[in-house]
């Protein structure tokens, strides 16, 4: 029996790394002669530089600025296949939440200038395409600190070149992409979308989750102002519409590059499932499992689990789902050709002791859904 586990990472406790592999040893308990392969998914936010890493693709470095000036190496990847360099990048690296303490602050001087930086490091490295995950993000910024990293010139109604960061964009008069990094016209940008938001407005960024980067509701209205500001000044500037489904990601990081290069947009799911080339791995397989930390209604929603049983469920092939917790009715489940579906909270006698050691219970959880099935 050929198996392929492909799960999202179970939030909090495992990388999907290490829940595949947790996975796998469940699976050879029940198949000892199977031939398993685990390929660890995301859906375009954190995550996806390791499932890029876990394909194959080559650890790089670089020391950037991060969001609030201070110098952080940052790790990003590169993967050369027949003949071409795509580079993977998450702007959560350089310019994440990881990297400061969530204050009103911050959430208001948070900048994307490092994510910049690694883009030029890619282009340095000679990638003709790059993948741009976006989750995780401190900065609320629309992408212009990332650009102005790459040359792109942001001035007050004085002349002077603003601040970076996201409240300074109020300050904005003038663009000036003259000076732009010319490699930008030939690489390929793919930045991946985790979510639907719009960039500004009552479901854009600010709005959305401003409040999880330390931006208290004021702060949250001047960004949000802020943002609505930038869309404005990149329309007048370039013609382009900026302010679309997606373009809320990472604080609004998509929209400088959707104004000033010809960067698209994409379900996150779609492009990280491309770049580890999960077709192919499913066309070698005869059953799936995927998984994640909570299966719940947001599940249904470009998340990873339920989109890989949706692929596999056209080729014919069983999928068996494992997750933290599971809410979804099993109707729902069923629709998408999941044959078994268990819970770790229902394998662990408590909540602590799953939370403890996650990696044996998500074995033992997946152990029960194959004999079950």
């Amino acid at each position: 029996m050929r198996v392929l586990i492909a799960p999202d990472s179970f939030k909090g406790t495992l990388s999907a790394a290490e829940a595949a592999s947790a996975m796998a040893q469940g699976v050879l308990r029940v198949y000892p002669e199977a031939r398993v392969r685990t390929l660890p998914l995301a859906d375009g936010g954190e995550g996806t530089l390791d499932a890029a890493l876990a394909a194959g693709a080559e650890a790089r470095t670089a020391r950037v600025s991060g969001p609030l000036h201070q110098e952080v190496t940052a790790t990003w990847a590169l993967l050369e296949r027949a003949g071409r360099r795509t580079a993977v990048i998450e702007t959560a690296r350089a310019s994440g939440l990881m990297l400061v303490e969530p204050s009103v602050q911050t959430a208001l001087a948070a900048h994307s200038y490092g994510s910049g930086q690694l883009i030029a490091a890619a282009l340095d490295a000679g990638a003709a395409e790059i993948v741009l995950g976006t989750g995780g993000s401190a900065m609320t910024d629309g992408g212009a600190g990332a650009l102005r990293a790459l040359g792109l010139k942001v001035y007050d109604d004085g002349g002077a070149e603003v601040p970076l960061g996201g409240a300074s964009l109020l300050l904005a008069r003038r663009a000036e992409d003259s000076g732009l990094d010319a490699r930008l016209r030939s690489a390929t940008l793919r930045i991946a979308a985790d979510v639907d938001s719009p960039l500004a407005g009552p479901g854009g960024a600010a709005q959305l989750s401003g409040a999880g980067k330390g931006a208290d509701e004021p702060a949250r209205h001047l960004l949000d102002e802020a943002l609505q500001h930038w869309a404005g000044l990149l329309e007048a500037v370039t013609g382009s519409t900026v302010d679309v489904s997606g373009a809320g990601a990472g604080g609004g990081f998509p929209a400088a590059f959707l104004a000033f290069t010809d960067a698209r947009l994409e379900r996150g799911f779609d492009l990280v499932a491309d770049l580890v080339e999960l077709d192919a791995a499913l066309a070698d397989a005869d059953l799936v499992l995927t998984g994640e930390g909570t299966l719940d209604d947001r599940s249904l929603h470009r998340k990873a689990p339920l989109s890989v049983a949706e692929r596999a469920q056209a080729r014919g092939i069983p999928t068996v789902v494992v997750a933290g917790s599971i809410t979804l009715p099993a109707q729902a489940l069923a629709a998408r050709g999941i044959a078994a579906a268990a819970s770790v909270l229902d394998v662990a006698r408590t909540p602590q002791e799953a939370f403890a050691h996650p990696a044996e219970y998500v074995a033992r959880a997946t152990q029960q859904a194959l004999e079950g099935a």
